[in-house]
């Protein structure tokens, strides 16, 4: 007696009988893929602009505007109005760094309307 598998490997699609099958190239290239942003909020209860990275720009808003308690919880509500994507993290963190290190809410105001590229 000859045994048969209960998945016949010649049809594509899933196989109840089967688990999912990692494809070590999908994964890497999905954290390849992923990309960090440099971010501006804008306050609009106060003349205040709030500067970080993340990986999802729209997700730290909603953060900053509802559980954060530091700095952004004092000037609520926050607006985004501003997002650069980046290919690396070490490359959103300069970016961060060389635009806080500017100091000045005019540079900021500069870069949210396209005057100066980071």
């Amino acid at each position: 007696m000859v045994e048969h598998s209960a998945v016949n490997r010649r049809v594509v699609g899933s196989s109840p009988t089967r688990g999912a099958k990692f494809t070590p190239n999908l994964f890497l290239g999905f954290f390849i893929c992923m990309k960090f942003y440099l971010y501006i909020l804008q306050s609009l209860s106060a003349d205040k602009f709030y500067i970080g990275v993340s990986q999802n720009p729209e997700h730290r808003l909603v953060y900053h505007n509802s559980i954060e308690k530091g700095f952004t919880s004092r000037y609520r509500p926050w607006k985004l109005v501003f997002t650069q994507a980046f290919d690396s993290k070490s490359d959103a963190l300069k970016a961060e760094r060389k635009l806080k290190s500017w100091k000045s809410k005019a540079m900021i105001r500069k870069v949210i309307s396209g005057e100066i590229r980071i």
